[in-house]
């Protein structure tokens, strides 16, 4: 069966993963650092991993495989998902793609490193 891995800790879009996962009949695993919350079903299951950073992200990609879905924020993490086979969608649906990730993770590294030096120290204006 496939499985749609929701990195869960920031995720607001958990309940329509829900609905998605049951219409097409995919396991919903929901990965985070701590309880959440979350409807009883019998496609959904829930893995509390240690706090730590990056624990749940490896844990997702570490069993992420071809035909399962990563619903993600995480671009390092979305990318090391398409690195293994599986897809990976952002919390808003956009997909990213083997070649979107490249630029998704250099504007990324780019923004550390503005933030580093504090030449940024914000997002964009609301």
């Amino acid at each position: 069966m496939h499985v749609l891995y929701i990195d869960a800790d920031a995720c607001p879009v958990k309940d329509e993963c829900f609905r998605v996962a049951e219409r097409v009949g995919f396991r919903a695993v929901v990965v985070s650092n701590g309880w959440i919350n979350l409807p009883r079903a019998p496609f959904i299951e829930q893995v509390v991993v240690d706090a730590g950073p990056d624990v749940a992200d490896d844990w997702i990609a570490e069993r992420a495989g071809p035909g399962d879905i990563v619903v993600t924020s995480d671009i390092p993490l979305a990318d090391r998902c398409l690195k293994g086979g599986a897809q990976a969608l952002r919390p808003n649906g956009s997909v990213f793609t083997p070649d979107s990730i490249g630029s998704a993770l250099a504007g990324r590294m780019v923004g550390e490193h503005l933030r580093s030096v504090g030449a940024m120290t914000s997002g964009p204006p609301p």
